[in-house]
């Protein structure tokens, strides 16, 4: 399988993006989660991880967000769950394989259920969305130290621990048990507009 470059990923964003804003906020949060991701890449526990794989993971996970912006420009956050359903059905049209539309559907939170799905009347299809590969728990994991809520910012591991707490000790632990396997990624340095995501700082990764 070939797996498509940064390059080729920019362009996917800018086919996709309504609006140079939309491309801005969504392209640099993958930039900034790869960045991350990368860093924890650098462990060498994680050596054997396919590491072209996780950064186009990072780099498309969230293509999705711009099919839920109305006309107005407005984002649906009332649908925003759906982004990760909504970024595989692209990345299937576009002819990619299933290892790679994987990385959208299958990134949100730390994981959604069935039992998530039906109980909380989600408006996504029953199934499980669950991280399964060690490629598919880096990305998601990476991705949730930065939000691209405004303005954007970086969350500590506590910090996200403490958020999705309201959606059950559960989730903390599935996410505790990430951070058990990758690590804290060092986010002692932000990502400023227009640089490389390499730029989040790289020197320390906590087992």
């Amino acid at each position: 399988m070939r797996i498509p470059d940064p390059a080729e990923i920019r362009a996917l964003h800018e086919k996709y993006a309504p609006t140079a804003e939309a491309f801005a906020l969504v392209h640099r949060h993958c930039e900034i989660v790869w960045g991350i991701a990368e860093q924890l890449l650098a462990a060498p526990r994680l050596a054997h991880l396919d590491a072209e794989l996780v950064r186009a993971g990072c780099l498309l996970h969230d293509i999705g967000v711009y099919r839920l912006y109305g006309e107005d420009g407005r984002l649906d956050h009332r649908n925003y769950i759906r982004h990760g359903l909504l970024g595989h059905e692209i990345l299937e049209a576009e002819g990619f394989p299933e290892l790679l539309s994987r990385f959208c559907s299958h990134h949100t939170g730390v994981g959604l259920t069935r039992h998530d799905i039906v109980s909380q009347a989600l408006p996504l299809p029953p199934g499980d969305y669950v991280a399964v590969t060690e490629e598919e728990r880096l990305v998601m994991y990476a991705d949730k130290f930065h939000s691209k809520s405004r303005p954007t910012a970086f969350l500590s591991p506590d910090e996200f621990a403490a958020r999705i707490l309201r959606f059950g000790t559960d989730k903390v632990t599935a996410f505790e048990a990430l951070r058990a396997e990758f690590g804290d990624p060092s986010l002692d340095g932000s990502v400023p507009c227009g640089s490389p995501a390499a730029d989040v700082r790289t020197t320390h990764v906590q087992a």
